[in-house]
Formats: C-alpha cells, structure tokens, sequence
C-alpha cells in the first residue's frame, strides 16, 4: 500500500561560510530531525571562474557521518585521519567522523584552476550511541560502482548505500540506510519500496514530480509515514531525486554547530575538546 506523505518541507538559504550557502530542507521548523537523517544540504550548482580560490577551512565534527552525492564537478576531502580522496561527478562519498576529527573539503585545485560547475547534496546520517566514540573512518564510491535499480526507459537511479532489490550498496552504515539517487525523465513513473517502519524521505533536486496526486517542485523534501511500503513518484518534468530511506535509531539527539551526539553536555564537551586542541590539527 502507498505510504501517507506527512510533511512536504522546502527547503531554505542558509549560509555555511562568508562565500557558500546551501539550501537546507532538513531540519526545519516544521520537522527537525527523521533519526538517523538529521541534515540535509544542496550546494549549488554555483559557476566556478578559472582562478577562483573557495573551499571550506578545517573544522571538525564528532558523532555522525557526513555523506556526499556529487552531482556536478569535482570535490576534495582531506581529514588528519589520513584520508585524502577526491570525488567526481556521479561519486559519493561516507566520512564516519566517529569520537573526532578535523576535515576539509571544497571544489578540487583542477576544478577551481580550470572553471566549471560545482554541486553536491550531503546529508547527516546519525549512528547510535554505542558507535559515537568509535574510530573516524572513510568510504568513497564512483558512479561505476553503483548498481542500477528500479531499470527502465528514462529512468536512470543507483544504490548508494543499503540493500535494494536484492542489490548492494557500495557504502556500508552501522545501521540499514538505503539511499538511491538518480534522474526521472518527464512522463516516467517510479515505484520505490520502503519497509514499513522505516523513516522515508525524498528530496526533489531539480524538476517538478507528482506523488499522491501532489505537485512537488524542486529543493522540497518529502517525509512519509512510516506505515505502508511504496512510495510512487511521477516526473512531470525531468527530475532529480534522492531517495532516503532508514531504520530509525530510537535515542535522544543532541545537535549542535559540527555535532550530533546524545545530550546537549556531549556537545558542549565537544566544543571544548575542539577548543582545547583535542581534535589535533589539519593544515590545508
């Protein structure tokens, strides 16, 4: 049965440094957080000049991972964990920032050398307490190694993390978190399946779909009920869509600044290990 859609959230500017801002549909003032889903950010597409300097400064983060889908160009990540990658368009990418550590990411030095076209969505995937204070780690994954799902004529999705009709994701989480990503032609319908219970989200990144007999535009998330297990998406222009769909982790969230964690203390012990010197150093 189809599932109930309970919140259709725009998504709003939001400014993460004095030269980027993001459009953030998650969380929001309506909906804060679909545990273990507690941000979602879509940068650009922003038009990058040959010689153009940008990139975001070392910070750091604790508690969660941050995922990357690059859609457009190329991105860096380098953290003093000893991960240095680069994704390009079509790649993903899974920091676990685990008990800590400091990263930096932006447009790569050949990108922003030669120009082009920079964007990406990433999203905050929460782990469970017991996970919070394990080891950082990092998972990269490019477009090739994705597999196909729900396959016909103009429809083109991958699976990025979890398992889907009887596929495997490149990108393994502590918890089940499915998340397929792709474009829907005009006139094409989907059938996603989610299992009930879970958190299902999906978050319209360009074009116009109709779910439920809804309009929905680009840069709006949908967020489901949880009963019931299909989701029908139809393009009424050719779309871009990220599919979320997660089992919930059932604790206390405490998000703050570059953290999420269980208890507003943890977060304030966060902000002052990281001004101690405690998450150590990253110079890039």
């Amino acid at each position: 049965m189809k599932k109930s859609i309970e919140h259709v959230l725009e998504g709003r500017e939001k400014l993460i440094t004095r030269e980027e801002k993001v459009i953030q549909p998650l969380p929001h003032k309506d909906f804060r957080f679909a545990n273990p889903f507690i941000v979602i950010h879509h940068l650009g597409p922003d038009t990058i000049s040959p010689g153009q300097e940008l990139r975001i400064h070392p910070h750091p983060h604790r508690g969660f991972a941050p995922v990357t889908f690059q859609l457009q160009g190329e991105g860096y990540h380098k953290d003093n964990a000893g991960h240095d990658e680069v994704i390009r368009a079509g790649g993903a990418q899974w920091m676990f920032a685990g008990k800590g550590l400091l990263h930096s990411e932006g447009p790569t030095k050949d990108l922003l050398a030669k120009g082009g076209t920079q964007e990406l969505i990433q999203i905050w995937v929460n782990v469970p307490k017991a996970k919070k204070w394990d080891p950082p780690s990092y998972q990269s994954a490019p477009q090739a190694l994705q597999p196909t799902v729900l396959e016909q004529e103009g429809v083109s999705l991958r699976l990025v993390s979890g398992e889907y009709e009887g596929k495997t994701g490149p990108l393994k989480s502590f918890t089940p978190v499915i998340s397929i990503i792709g474009t829907i032609a005009k006139g094409k319908q989907v059938q996603f399946t989610a299992t009930p219970g879970y958190w299902t989200l999906l978050y319209i990144a360009k074009g116009t779909v109709n779910i439920n007999q809804e309009s929905i535009a680009a840069h709006h998330l949908v967020v489901f009920q949880k009963e019931n297990d299909e989701v029908i998406v139809t393009a009424e222009e050719n779309a871009q869509v990220l599919f979320l769909s997660a089992e919930p982790i059932g604790e206390p969230v405490a998000a703050k600044d570059n953290f999420v964690m269980n208890t507003q203390e943890e977060v304030n012990q966060a902000m002052e290990d990281y001004k101690n010197g405690v998450f150590g150093e990253l110079v890039y």
